[in-house]
């Protein structure tokens, strides 16, 4: 009689509904097509969807689906080639104002998607894209440190009315800043105010000459290292920001040695299109205020052109209102520490929350001491490069676009830490602060090398991959079936559950599938029979020692059991450590190794168990198939 328990059966055909179900949406291969997102503050509605449909069916340009889907318009074309024809047509008919990428869209039925069943990500080498290697300019991090603190060094010297001639950055990069003072005791004094606010500084006495007392200021070492790190770190975090902009699927954004950042942008056919994004020099000014935004003063210089000598005259992002703001720039971009939305405890609202440097505070306290009341604009400046090609040369051509972010009345007087209020919702918030620390890079980047692998060769590998896969499979599954008969048939049922689960956990968990990934699962199958042949084994070894049918299968996996459980878990440690340390396609084999053992005992042992209890549990039996 069967001794398998009722739950477990039900537990199995829970997991084994689970799977096919998540599994499914791998069955719906995505479409090409075209994504439209909205910049510099411009609409997204229906006027242009309108347009876009306009433009494409005056082009003759057929497309199968047309949807505003969240913030991104969405348009699905039937190949490669027309997708193509079709991004030109919809970018020109919506100017700079609209980014327009080429893109795969899902064509998974919205039941599925309604219960978060889609299908699995595809990574660079399999569904194409592009791949660049940034490398960040370090020397221009030291000179910025250098010439920041040149400048602190004046203001503090200033304050401290300690008498110098000159303060200025040396020459060579990396030496430091050479301050000259009128007397032994100036320096002496110079040398306490800048060792004591600026701990980061190593400052030593130069050569003295007549009434030139001179003292170098050099930042430590370990300063520099810590820059580096936070130069590249920043510079990471504003590419993800900038490439969400994109639409892209799963890029691939990360660190290579001390100075190189990897982008993947799995899916992106336009190479331009993405150096465009990625490459744009953005910043930040605070500004003094003039006027508030749509105020007369503004919407009469806006008509006329009449814009006061001491003001420029922008328009705020989202509404598109004329502003007047003062020429006289207070900080920058590039002395913001940080920005994080939030919520005003007093009165309820959404908040920003800022964070200025030592340098950028004290320039914030000085103006906002004199100009309470008053209002203050935050202006973003991005310089991106069109590249066109010029009597057979590449040239690239520079486009500014300026806007004000943000406009708000000065409350109080402040420095290092202030606050921005009166937004209207907590997405503005989470908007403006993402915009204020992530719009600027820290340092230059240059892009050192750049590939693109087209769809074609994607789909290639995907077939190669399929061919390995259902190859591997098909040899494992004759095998098994000649040499244990019943038992391994049973064994192909389960192995074949075990494709099944591994891609639903793949699926539902967002995992990005790429060749190294494919080469995991090939390898997850071949080793997840080998705990069949341990329980078949078993099960012939305990019949030839004379057990019931129904004893040999019962001692056949309680004796298997333990020596299967071994196995697996030193595979799970190496898993794990593939996972754990390695990256980029290291660690997509070490993932999909990991969930594939997991899977594999749970059908190798489980399901066949079940099957296995289904088939013999209740019939008297004199031997068995195996």
């Amino acid at each position: 009689m069967s001794d398998f328990p009722r739950w477990k059966y039900a537990l199995v055909a829970l997991v084994l509904l689970f799977g096919i179900i998540y599994a499914l949406p791998n069955a719906f291969p995505p479409v090409p097509s075209v994504q439209v997102l909205a910049t510099h503050g411009a609409p997204l509605d229906a006027s242009v969807k309108q347009k876009v449909a306009d433009a494409l069916t005056a082009q003759k340009v057929p497309y199968s689906g047309l949807a505003i889907e969240g913030d991104h318009l969405v348009a699905d074309f039937p190949n490669a080639d027309v997708q193509a024809k079709a991004a030109d047509v919809v970018k020109t008919a919506l100017g700079d104002n609209y980014t327009v990428a080429l893109n795969l869209a899902s064509t998974v039925p919205g039941w599925l998607r309604a219960i978060h069943a889609d299908s699995m990500p595809l990574g660079l080498d399999l569904q194409g894209g592009v791949h660049f290697l940034m490398a960040v300019d370090q020397n221009a991090v030291v000179d910025k440190q250098e010439e920041r603190y040149a400048d602190d060094i004046r203001s503090l010297l200033r304050e401290k009315n300690i008498r110098y001639e000159s303060v200025t950055r040396n020459a060579q990069r990396g030496q430091g800043i050479s301050v000259v003072l009128r007397s032994a005791a100036d320096r002496s004094a110079a040398t306490d105010a800048i060792a004591t606010e600026y701990p980061d500084l190593l400052v030593q006495d130069g050569p003295s000459t007549g009434d030139r007392f001179v003292l170098t200021a050099k930042v430590k070492p370990e300063k520099l290292r810590e820059l580096a790190l936070a130069t590249i770190r920043q510079n990471t975090a504003t590419l993800r920001n900038r490439i969400n902009a994109l639409g892209v699927s799963e890029p691939l954004i990360q660190q290579q040695g001390e100075d190189q950042i990897v982008v993947e942008l799995a899916g992106v056919q336009n190479p331009a299109e993405a150096k465009k994004v990625i490459g744009a020099i953005a910043t930040l000014e605070y500004r003094a205020g003039i006027g508030y935004p749509g105020d007369p003063r503004a919407v009469e210089a806006a008509r006329t052109g009449n814009v006061p000598p001491d003001a420029n005259l922008y328009y705020e992002r989202g509404t598109n209102r004329p502003v007047l703001v003062s020429k006289r720039i207070i900080a920058t971009g590039d002395e913001l520490v940080d920005a994080s939305s939030g919520v005003d405890q007093q009165s309820g609202t959404p908040k920003v929350d800022v964070t200025l440097s030592a340098s950028g505070a004290k320039k914030m306290l000085d103006f906002t001491s004199s100009n309470v009341g008053k209002p203050m604009a935050v202006v973003y400046v991005e310089t991106v490069y069109d590249t066109k090609i010029v009597d057979g040369k590449e040239v690239h051509i520079p486009h500014t676009t300026q806007e004000v972010i943000s406009d708000a009345t000065i409350q109080g007087v402040f420095g290092k830490n202030f606050q921005t209020t009166g937004l209207n919702s907590p997405k503005e918030a989470s908007e403006l602060a993402l915009l204020l620390k992530g719009g600027s890079l820290a340092a230059p980047m240059n892009i050192t090398s750049q590939s693109v692998i087209g769809p074609s060769m994607g789909q290639d590998n995907i077939e190669k991959g399929l061919r390995a896969v259902l190859l591997g499979l098909g040899l494992v599954l004759l095998a098994a079936a000649i040499y244990y008969h019943l038992f391994g048939l049973v064994a192909d049922i389960a192995l074949f559950f075990n494709l099944v689960i591994l891609v639903a956990v793949m699926s539902m968990i967002g995992v990005t599938l790429t060749m190294p990934g494919i080469a995991g699962i090939v390898l997850t199958l071949g080793m997840a029979i080998d705990a069949n042949v341990l329980i078949c084994e078993r099960v012939r070894e305990e019949l030839r020692n004379g057990s019931s049918p129904h004893a040999a299968i019962r001692a056949g996996y309680d004796k298997a059991w333990s020596t299967i459980l071994d196995a697996n878990v030193t595979h799970l440690i190496a898993a794990l450590a593939l996972t754990t340390m390695g990256s980029g396609p290291i660690k997509g084999f070490g993932v999909t190794l990991l969930i594939g053992i997991l899977t594999s005992m749970f059908t190798s042992v489980t399901v066949t168990h079940a099957i296995t209890a289904l088939i013999h549990g209740n019939r008297k039996l004199k031997t068995l198939s195996v």
